[in-house]
């Protein structure tokens, strides 16, 4: 995937802060989604999301990256 490409699905999944909303949003599998945002993550060396089974936040470095 290229980098635009998961900054884009990022972004989705910030505003909505839900992996299966942005999924459909994108026309995406929910996994492709979050393969995504993992890959984003392990590319910059940064969480961007604190995910738990029913939630999901940004953290502070995940709201300074949708800022920019």
């Amino acid at each position: 995937m290229n980098r635009f490409h998961e900054m884009s699905v990022f972004l989705a999944v910030a505003e909505a802060r839900s992996f299966a909303a942005a999924a459909r949003r994108l026309a995406m599998s929910a996994p492709a989604v979050t393969r995504s945002v993992s890959a984003l993550e392990r590319r910059l060396g940064a969480l961007l999301l604190v995910r738990t089974t029913r939630s999901l936040r940004l953290t502070e470095a995940g709201e300074r990256y949708a800022q920019d």
